[in-house]
């Protein structure tokens, strides 16, 4: 299978390589939008700031190429945040594919931490990528690993929820685009198990 991860200014994305290279995968890691366009699966983590990545990617034409792409998405962190609408992090327009707004988080009691990093549950999961794991309430719920200060709010494309400080949208899904606010590549055998399920999708949705 021919996997390819997005090659754009941001951190965090040699340990999807791993994670990929641990299930039988080696993806290529690229900014060329031919090469994008062939792939059987597409990557787009990372973890960065939204205005940077925007202007990297718009100067590639890779936002454009992005939301074009019909085979199997997967974002990743801030890959989630910027395949929405527009988010609050440098009050940028994002690539689109999702319509809503990535906001940041606001503490409301002295324990509300920013950013949200660790693990934490995930309910209300719906959708071919959380195939196989346990869909029950928060007692049994998988857990996951998350890094971020920026969140997507409850909205139509919402797959699976989190709770911290609010409930927002720990996935997303319209189409053959998927996407996790979390970090699957760190999340242990449930993580893997997403990873997994994305590489099995059917080529269209």
């Amino acid at each position: 299978m021919n996997v390819a991860i997005i090659k754009y200014n941001a951190g965090n994305i040699f340990s999807v390589d791993c994670a990929l290279r641990r299930l039988g995968v080696e993806p290529l890691l690229t900014d060329d939008a031919e090469q994008l366009k062939r792939a059987d699966r597409i990557v787009f983590p990372g973890q960065g700031e939204a205005s940077g990545a925007m202007e990297y990617l718009r100067q590639r034409g890779l936002d454009v190429l992005i939301k074009s792409l019909r085979q199997p998405v997967l974002g990743i962190c801030i890959g989630q945040q910027l395949l929405c609408r527009h988010s609050e992090e440098g009050d940028v327009d994002c690539i689109g594919v999702f319509d809503a707004e990535v906001k940041r988080f606001s503490p409301v009691r002295h324990e509300d931490k920013v950013p949200c990093m660790g693990w934490n549950s995930i309910t209300d999961a719906k959708g071919p990528l959380f195939d196989n794991l346990p869909q029950h309430d928060e007692a049994t719920a998988p857990y996951v690993y998350f890094v971020h200060s920026f969140y997507v709010p409850l909205c139509q494309h919402t797959a699976a929820a989190a709770n911290h400080i609010l409930q927002y949208s720990a996935a997303l899904q319209r189409d053959n685009f998927y996407a996790c606010q979390f970090h699957p590549e760190k999340s242990g055998d449930v993580g893997e198990r997403i990873l997994r399920n994305f590489l099995e999708l059917d080529s269209k949705p």
